[in-house]
C-alpha cells in the first residue's frame, strides 16, 4: 500500500474513532440498514450476491470474502436523524392516579402518583452523525482468505435539552402548596436523552468448497460507550432502592458520563451458486455477550446488562440480463434476547415500591427482570438493483420495509431510543478509475414515521413519537 493511501486509512481511522463517541444510528430498530456503501444502495441487500462490492461485504456475509480482490476499502458517511415528540393534553396533569379510594393522607396506598409530559412538540438536538468503515482482503492459497473490517453498525442517541420541555409529578417533587412540581425535560430533572455507539471488528476465514459454493467464518469482536441523563426520576422503581426499603437512593442510574462495554460473539455465512444467474446466500451473527455497563447498573436489567442481539439474514440474487442484477433479501433481528432491549416497561408492575401490589424485586429497574425497551423481534425485507451502465459507471437502487419494533404500551420510556423507522429508499452508484480503484456513492432516505400510545404513568395521556433520517457516504477503495 503506497504512503498516500496509508495516511489516508490512518486518517479515516482516527475519524472513526473521534465519531465514535457521538454515533447515532437507529434504522432497522437500532441496526443500520446495510453494511459499507455498495450495499447501502441497495437498501443493504447482497447477502446472496458474488458481486465484489468490497471487503466490508464480509460483514454482511463472511463467505464473501472469496469474491473480493486484495484492496483496501474505506468510507464515510454523513448520518442524520431527525426525531421529535409530542405529549397531548393530560386529565391528570401529574397528580394522582386512583386505584381505588385514593386519599393521600388517609389511604395513601391507593394513590399512584402520575406523570405527565407538558404538552407541545420537543425536536432532539444532535442531527449530523459521521460513521467511517475500513476493510481490507488478504487471498491466500488454495481459495482461501482473511478479511477484515471496521465499522459502526448500530447504536441510538437522544438530546432533549430543549428549554421548553418539561414535566408535571410528584415524583418531581411538590409545591408550596403540596400538589406536583413542574421540572425541565421530559421526566422533570433536565435534559434528557441516551447516547449509545456500537463499532465492530469482524476477522473472517472464507473459502471455496468446489465451484459453486463459498463459505465464511469468524469472531465479531465489539465495543459499546453509553452515557444516560435525567432519568433520576425512576430512582423510586429500582431495584437498589426497592431492596433497601426506600432508604438508598441509586448511584447507578443517571448522569454518569459515559460507561464502557466489550464483548465479542461469532459470525458465519455460506453462498452458493445455484446455476449460472441465481444464487443465495445465508449469514448468522450471534448473539454477543458483553461486559456489563457498571454506571448504569440502576437502570438496565441484569445489573447493567446490554448484550447484541442476534441477526440472520437470507438473500437470493439473480443476474437478470449482462447489465442487471437483482437482489432480494430478508433480515431477522432477534431484539427480544436481550432483556434491556426486550422487556416491556410494564414490567414495573411487580416492583414493590409501586403501590400495585407487587413483591418482586427483580422486576424494578436493574433487576434481571427489570423493564426494558419493550422492543418486538424485527423482520426486515430488502430488494435491490444493480444496473451496469458503461464499463465506468455502476448504478444501484434500492428499497426495503420492517414493521418497526416499538409497542404503543412503551412509549414513555421510548423517548429515549425512537427507532421507529419502517421504510428506506436508496440511491449508488460506482464510479470506476483508471487505475482499478472506484468511488462509490449512496444516500438514503428514510419517510417520517411515528408511534403513539398511552403514559404508563398517565393514562390519560399519549405520546407520538416521530423520526425521519437521511444519509449520504462515500467510499472508495485503493
Amino acid at each position: 500500500m503506497s504512503l498516500k493511501a496509508r495516511k489516508v486509512t490512518a486518517a479515516l481511522v482516527a475519524t472513526g474513532l473521534f465519531a465514535f463517541s457521538s454515533a447515532a444510528m437507529a434504522t432497522n430498530g437500532y441496526f443500520t440498514h446495510g453494511v459499507g456503501t455498495a450495499s447501502k444502495g441497495m437498501a443493504g441487500t447482497g447477502v446472496g450476491s458474488n458481486a465484489d462490492m468490497g471487503a466490508i461485504m464480509s460483514a454482511t456475509n463472511p463467505a464473501l470474502g472469496v469474491f473480493v480482490e486484495d484492496r483496501w476499502e474505506a468510507g464515510l458517511s454523513i448520518f442524520s436523524p431527525m426525531r421529535s415528540y409530542e405529549a397531548s393534553a393530560s386529565q391528570l396533569n401529574g397528580g394522582f392516579i386512583d386505584l381505588g379510594g385514593c386519599d393521600p393522607i388517609s389511604n395513601p396506598g391507593a394513590c399512584l402518583p402520575s406523570h405527565t409530559i407538558n404538552t407541545g412538540k420537543i425536536d432532539s438536538s444532535s442531527e449530523f452523525f459521521p460513521i467511517p468503515y475500513v476493510a481490507k482482503n488478504w487471498s491466500l492459497q488454495n481459495d482461501t482468505n482473511i478479511t477484515m473490517a471496521f465499522y459502526g453498525r448500530g447504536g441510538m442517541n437522544t438530546d432533549w435539552d430543549d428549554s421548553s420541555a418539561s414535566a408535571t409529578s410528584y415524583f418531581c417533587g411538590t409545591t408550596p402548596t403540596g400538589g406536583p412540581e413542574t421540572g425541565p425535560g421530559p421526566y422533570c430533572v433536565g435534559k434528557a436523552g441516551v447516547d449509545l455507539s456500537q463499532a465492530f471488528l469482524t476477522l473472517n476465514y472464507s473459502g471455496m468448497a468446489g465451484e459453486n459454493f463459498a463459505w465464511g467464518i469468524g469472531p465479531v469482536f465489539a465495543i459499546q460507550l453509553f452515557e444516560a441523563n435525567g432519568v433520576g426520576t425512576f430512582a423510586p422503581v429500582t431495584e437498589t432502592f426497592a431492596a433497601s426499603g426506600g432508604t438508598t437512593f441509586p448511584s447507578s442510574l443517571s448522569n454518569n458520563g459515559h460507561d464502557t462495554s466489550t464483548g465479542w460473539g461469532l459470525a458465519a455465512g455460506m453462498w452458493w451458486g445455484i446455476s449460472d444467474t441465481f444464487s443465495v446466500g445465508l449469514a448468522y451473527q450471534s448473539k454477543m455477550s458483553m461486559s456489563e455497563f457498571d454506571d448504569y447498573s440502576d437502570l438496565f436489567a441484569d445489573d447493567g446488562g446490554f448484550d447484541i442481539p442476534s441477526s440472520l439474514k437470507f438473500g437470493l440474487s439473480w443476474v437478470a440480463s449482462d447489465a442487471l442484477r437483482v437482489n432480494f433479501d430478508i433480515e431477522q433481528t432477534d431484539y427480544s434476547e436481550v432483556d434491556s432491549i426486550g422487556n416491556p416497561m410494564v414490567n414495573l408492575v411487580g416492583c414493590p415500591t409501586l403501590p400495585l401490589g407487587g413483591t418482586d424485586l427483580s422486576s424494578c429497574l436493574g433487576g434481571a427482570n427489570g423493564a426494558g425497551f419493550g422492543w418486538d423481534d424485527m423482520t426486515t425485507y430488502k430488494l435491490g438493483f444493480e444496473w451496469q451502465a458503461d464499463e465506468k459507471n455502476t448504478w444501484r437502487f434500492g428499497y426495503s420495509h420492517g414493521e418497526q419494533p416499538i409497542q404503543a404500551a412503551d412509549v414513555l420510556f421510548n423517548l429515549l431510543a425512537p427507532g421507529v423507522m419502517e421504510q428506506h429508499i436508496t440511491l449508488g452508484l460506482t464510479r470506476a478509475r483508471d487505475n482499478g480503484g472506484a468511488w462509490v456513492f449512496s444516500f438514503m432516505f428514510a419517510p417520517e414515521n411515528s408511534v403513539t400510545g398511552p403514559s404508563m404513568f398517565d393514562p390519560t395521556q399519549t405520546i407520538e413519537l416521530s423520526m425521519s433520517q437521511l444519509e449520504f457516504e462515500v467510499g472508495f477503495t485503493f
